[in-house]
């Protein structure tokens, strides 16, 4: 066999290689096959966005004889085991000159695919959405599907175990908003699958990694670089990149705030009296609120309540005159027992059950419809819902919840499974509300942020957050976690990420206080942006404005990050620019340091700050990994070459360290002086 488009595909006597710019991607012997094709059903349980998958596994047939044939344009592979089980690869390159695998099952009871990417025992792997538990995914599987994080996400804890004898909510460390089929190799490829079905990327071997998709086809794309800045250019030159962000972003905190239009008058009065930076008023509560046993939850019928929020029209004007924005919020779905509800579905914009009547989901002592998003008219009427009830009452952004919630037995409009279309879901709302924006022109202007996402999200989605940290401080679901999520993201093609301060989930006996929310806002300082959450059950959480102490906290690190705005603000062109993220791995500028391919509770924020933030409770110190470099500590103005270092980490000072050379030093010195 020859080589063509950097492809070289050769036939030996035990079966066939394929390297890709000199990367073996797939080896095939009868002895070690690449592909298994089977038949399965899948069981899929949902209760409150938590999912129980489980496969009714019929067959599973390694396809041992591979037969290749040469084409004008690449191959096809046609694999087989005995007379009656086959498969096809045809292999290619895109328009682009990406390497292209596409496979297909030859029988239409087949809807199973497995197939074996060679793999170097070396190999670190990143990617894959947003993963809260691990940065370097090797060793372990990841079930890809959109799904609730899960309360604790780690079965050896306490937490996940009530979550999970309550409800099944607990978790493990795959379980993520934002699943992606898409990872990193330290090879410098990546490997993007085109489709939306439930996956699983096992990377568990030494020699290969073992991709199962649960559909009768898969479309693979890759593509190599010299260095992995180049590597995520070409990423996100595929996928999208997000748009830069609107400049009050870089003016200080946006304070999240429930109670009505008074309540938030007096926090915001409170907070700039003592001294602190406020952009904007986060109001979530303003549709309304219903009281469950779970807490304080949002009315989903995304219309002003003028009773709780009088004059809001009016106030918000005043706010923005003042340059403090108000944000609220809308998920893709509609409360039962309202207005909007009934609306939809006397319009058939609901998606349906298997009778053809209106799906309903349980959503924790309340129900509501889905908005049929593969419904043009469905799709059209709820952008109109976005742009008259939130953009013409004012709104400068919300968070655009959920999306990870489509039941796999409902019907939708477009006529694909529901089953395809979960993981996509999540994407199309994120478009949505995109398109909201750009057709009235406020894109860049107005900002909305989502925890759910898939393929497409990096196109359409402005921000991500972290979604629902617990308010406490364990690894897998508190500070720690936020950041290999945002790292994971960071190499799935999306750069721009931030966490709610001091973490939401206030369950089973855990309470926020006063230093963890201190040691979040230190850590928010130094991301895209800041915002703080009550909590689901604020009463029990320590506040931003619980005593002067915390005040006078939240006034110094606002100054910090509004210090910081031109260089934030680089950073982020540079990502809608080139698609280099905002919050980096270290390996990402420092590609022969051995150690900066296994931090994951670190990073660079921008080129030259790298922060270590603090995620132990009682710590007065901490120590931190410095590539070779020349360094200076943020605080103290002292310089280290690199190395593990151990520094003073009190309130206030987390630890920050800047490239000694760099353009914005001047800028970073000042740092020391607030």
């Amino acid at each position: 066999m020859r080589t063509l488009h950097n492809i070289d595909l050769k036939n030996n006597e035990r079966g066939f290689t394929l390297h890709w710019e000199n990367r073996l991607i797939l080896s095939h012997s009868a002895e070690a096959p690449c592909l298994w094709i089977g038949a399965g059903e899948a069981d899929i349980e949902m209760f409150r966005g938590n999912f129980s998958i489980k496969d009714r596994l019929n067959e599973k047939i390694a396809l041992t004889d591979a037969t290749v044939t040469q084409q004008s344009a690449g191959w096809a592979i046609r694999f087989t085991r005995g007379d009656a089980v086959s498969a096809t690869l045809r292999v290619g390159v895109d328009a682009e000159g990406r390497l292209e695998l596409k496979l297909s099952n030859d029988a239409a009871r087949h809807n199973r695919i497995w197939l074996r990417l060679a793999a170097q025992p070396e190999d670190h792997i990143y990617g894959c959405g947003e993963q809260f538990s691990y940065f370097d995914l090797r060793g372990k599987p990841f079930p890809l599907w959109t799904s609730e994080q899960g309360v604790g996400r780690n079965k050896q804890t306490f937490v996940t175990w009530q979550a999970d004898c309550k409800e099944n909510a607990g978790g493990d460390y795959y379980w993520t908003f934002f699943p992606q089929p898409t990872f990193v190799s330290t090879q410098k490829y990546y490997c993007h699958v085109d489709n939306s079905c439930y996956m699983n990327f096992d990377f568990s071997a030494p020699d290969f990694h073992e991709l199962a998709f649960w559909e009768d086809n898969a479309t693979l794309r890759f593509e190599c670089a010299e260095t992995y800045i180049d590597l995520l250019e070409k990423l996100t030159a595929l996928l999208g990149r997000q748009p830069e962000l609107p400049d009050w972003v870089y003016d200080g905190v946006t304070l999240g705030i429930q109670g009505g239009t008074e309540v938030c008058q007096q926090k915001l009065d409170v907070m700039r009296k003592g001294g602190v930076k406020v952009n904007g008023i986060w109001a979530q509560d303003w549709s309304g609120i219903r009281m469950t046993s779970f807490g304080k939850r949002v009315m989903w019928n995304w219309k002003w309540n003028r009773e709780l929020y009088p004059q809001l029209d009016a106030r918000i004007q005043q706010w923005k005159q003042e340059g403090v924005q108000f944000l609220s919020y809308i998920n893709p779905y509609v409360a039962s027992d309202k207005d909007l509800c009934e609306e939809a579905a006397k319009r058939g914009y609901l998606t349906k059950n298997a009778d053809g009547k209106d799906y309903h989901v349980e959503f924790g002592e309340f129900y509501a419809g889905v908005i049929d998003l593969t419904n043009p008219e469905a799709w059209d009427w709820y952008k109109e819902v976005i742009k008259q009830n939130l953009i013409e009452l004012g709104c400068s952004g919300w968070m655009a919840d959920f999306g990870e919630y489509l039941p796999t037995d409902t019907f939708l409009h477009n006529g694909v499974s529901a089953e395809i279309m979960h993981n996509a879901w999540p994407a199309l709302w994120a478009k949505c509300n995109y398109e909201a924006l750009e057709e009235t022109g406020k894109l860049g202007e107005i900002l909305f942020f989502m925890r759910a996402g898939y393929t497409g999200s990096q196109k359409h989605s402005v921000m991500m957050w972290a979604g629902d940290q617990n308010v406490d401080w364990s690894l897998d679901d508190g500070p720690a976690s936020v950041i290999p999520a945002a790292l994971s993201l960071a190499m799935t093609g999306h750069g721009l990420h931030h966490s709610d301060i001091g973490g939401y989930t206030t369950l089973f006996g855990m309470k926020r206080s006063k230093e963890l929310l201190l040691r979040w806002c230190d850590f928010s300082a130094f991301t895209p942006m800041m915002r703080t959450h009550e909590g689901n059950r604020p009463g029990d959480n320590w506040q931003f404005d619980g005593d002067a102490e915390t005040i006078a906290h939240f006034a110094r690190m606002t100054t910090v990050f509004t210090t910081l705005k031109p260089y934030i603000k680089a950073a982020v062109a540079q990502n809608a620019k080139s698609g280099l993220p905002v919050m980096r791995p270290l390996f990402l500028h420092y590609e022969d340091d051995a150690r900066a391919y296994t931090l994951k509770y670190q990073y660079l924020f921008g080129r030259d700050l790298l922060v270590a933030p603090v995620h132990e409770e009682g710590r007065t110190d901490w120590t931190l990994y410095l590539p070779q470099d020349s360094w200076v500590n943020a605080w103290t103005g002292e310089t280290c070459r690199g190395g593990d270092v151990t520094v003073d980490a009190p309130l206030g000072k987390p630890p920050v360290f800047y490239r000694q050379h760099s353009e914005w030093a001047d800028l970073f010195s000042t740092l020391r002086h607030i």
